[in-house]
């Protein structure tokens, strides 16, 4: 959400934002009705004033007190106007998506997003090498047919050392961001509305995405971004204390409304999975530091496993609303010859404190909204992908990275007889 003095100081600043991050919305608009709200309020609040000086005369003085009745009603007639506008108003700057900062590659959409570096060469094999389904279901380490039938499509039960990988994973990472001063966290799976849609994704089409209960009005989480975030809703937080860095871990769930047809086989695009989130909430002045610590630990991550990968730079197309800058980072996938996603780190500045009144006292003692920020640690079920594609040997066997053997207590995935 963006502050309505910075629209109407800014408003060609705000026109390009939207024309670059191809959202189709009418400043002018805007501008008229925030013009339209300031002259009914000047208005109202004369005839208070007025009201409040024949007032003065006395109750008991029939001329004033039939002046004073009309305009009470006069103040009556332009409240259902004001209440209108107002809510017109609202909805349309929940409508308005952050302002990219100017370092982020202007583009249309995702072809033209920038690749910044690769890491490691891209796997290749002396053997014919084999995906991951094949893999998970000849080590019975994946099992969808069974997860279709409990279910539905898009999800699966993952099984034996391939659990015990993911918790190796999840061991990893909060050992590695520890290190960084982050708080571990298990929140809420369920959000009441009006934290749901304080991080600002549903005015993106990301409500489709989302799994809702009706008679709870109740959403799942996408992402323990969502309730991290909302974790200190209507908060005023203590400056000395920022950057306050959390790390989420929980099952997160979307519906894949997008993706038909996509991915359909497997556990790379699904209804239901596992993931660790980071969320830090900064000042003002520590946001883009901030931003850079969310990528170096995603990278420290990745160098960690060993798995090769390239850190793109998000053009404003493909930026989303509340982004201000973002990096994703793709890992390769050697049955598919290509990089896919995996990981997401993105600065919103104040742009989600504002919706969801998260603030802090500077050291002038002026009240500011907190920046928030938000980074992958691991997608669990993707990771696993990776892992087992990059990881595999002819034998038909899988071997666990280095950095997560001393978890799991084994050095190689291999059929059981």
């Amino acid at each position: 959400m963006l502050d309505l003095n910075f629209i109407r100081e800014n408003s060609e600043v705000v026109k390009k934002a939207c024309k670059d991050k191809n959202v189709q919305i009418s400043i002018d608009l805007i501008l008229d009705l925030d013009k339209e709200k300031r002259v009914i309020q000047t208005t109202i609040e004369g005839l208070k004033a007025e009201q409040n000086r024949i007032s003065r005369g006395g109750a008991e003085n029939k001329e004033i007190f039939v002046q004073a009745k009309e305009i009470k009603e006069k103040i009556k007639s332009y409240e259902p106007k004001l209440e209108k506008i107002e809510k017109e108003l609202k909805a349309l700057l929940l409508e308005l998506p952050n302002i990219p900062f100017d370092d982020v590659p202007v583009g249309k959409d995702d072809s033209e997003n920038i690749v910044a570096r690769k890491v490691g060469e891209p796997t290749k094999f002396d053997f014919e090498a084999k995906n991951y389904m094949d893999l998970g279901e000849e080590l019975d380490l994946i099992d969808t047919e069974r997860a279709a039938k409990v279910a539905g499509s898009r999800f699966g039960y993952i099984k034996g050392d391939l659990a015990l990988l993911e918790f190796a994973l999840i061991n990893l990472v909060t050992e590695t961001v520890k290190e960084e001063g982050f708080i571990p966290v298990i929140p809420p799976v369920m959000l009441k509305n009006q934290m749901a849609r304080g991080t600002g994704y549903f005015e993106a089409g990301d409500e489709t995405e989302a799994y809702y209960l009706p008679a709870d009005d109740m959403y799942l989480t996408g992402t323990s971004e969502q309730s991290l975030i909302s974790m200190h809703a209507d908060e005023t937080l203590n400056e000395k204390d920022l950057p306050i860095r959390y790390v989420g871990f929980s099952t997160c769930f979307r519906r894949e409304a997008g993706s038909y047809g996509k991915d359909t086989r497997g556990i790379l695009r699904v209804h239901q999975f596992d993931k660790l989130e980071m969320v830090i909430y900064s000042t003002q002045e520590q946001s883009k530091q901030e931003h850079e610590l969310l990528l170096q630990i995603e990278e420290k991550l990745m160098k960690a496993l060993d798995l090769p990968y390239q850190v793109i730079n998000i053009c404003t197309g493909d930026l989303g609303r509340p982004a201000a800058k973002k990096y994703d980072i793709e890992t390769w996938l050697p049955s598919e010859g290509k990089y896919r996603e995996t990981h997401s780190s993105s600065n919103c500045t104040d742009f989600q404190a504002r919706r969801l009144n998260i603030r802090y006292k500077d050291k002038s003692n002026k009240m500011q909204f907190a920046h928030t920020l938000n980074g992958t640690a691991f997608a669990i079920g993707r990771i696993l992908i990776m892992i087992m594609e990059n990881y595999q040997k002819e034998d038909g066997s899988i071997e666990v990275p280095k950095a997560l053997q001393k978890y799991t207590g084994f050095k190689v995935i291999k059929a059981k007889n």
